[in-house]
């Protein structure tokens, strides 16, 4: 009885393995975030600066980082938080800015980041300056580099931030 028992088990091994290509092999062999970040559109292009003055209307294209034509990176003079004036007119502390998501960490940890909404990421928005983020442009399923570098507290309206380009 044992030996007929090996025999199928040696049979069933065969017939898994013969049936498994390479690429699937291969596939199974990687680690998982391995697999994980070769879909990943990242960009790797040089450090740009943006800033939104105080008081400065957020609703003229000098004070809008448009990042591509679906996503423009602004903030209200009444204070709170950024948001994307393209797809929305104000600021919304749950959603904001739509079309993205923010992760804290580096380009390099992609795979293990857990992207949210910008306040959920962050807590605070005035807590985020000198933090490491990384934002998704959910549209166009990118990820950039981005680095605050400044936040008005109060009504102001005014913050800045590095981030990478294509």
């Amino acid at each position: 009885m044992i030996s007929r028992l090996s025999i199928l088990l040696s049979f069933f091994f065969i017939i898994i393995f013969a049936s498994c290509s390479d690429d699937a092999i291969g596939d199974a062999m990687m680690m998982p975030e391995e697999m994980e970040t070769e879909n990943f559109v990242i960009y790797t292009g040089s450090s740009i600066a943006f800033s939104k003055a105080d008081e400065s209307d957020p609703s003229e294209e000098a004070n809008q980082d448009r990042i591509t034509d679906n996503v423009w990176i602004t903030r209200g003079n009444e204070g709170g938080q950024i948001f994307n004036i393209k797809q929305e007119s104000s600021a919304n502390k749950d959603a904001s800015p739509v079309g993205t998501e923010w992760a804290i960490g580096k380009t390099d940890e992609i795979a293990s980041l857990d992207f949210k909404p910008f306040r959920n990421a962050v807590g605070s928005p005035q807590d985020v300056v000198g933090k490491d983020l990384v934002l998704h442009l959910i549209d166009e399923d990118e990820y950039l580099q981005v680095k605050f570098t400044s936040w008005t507290m109060k009504k102001a309206g005014g913050f800045a931030y590095e981030r990478a380009t294509k």
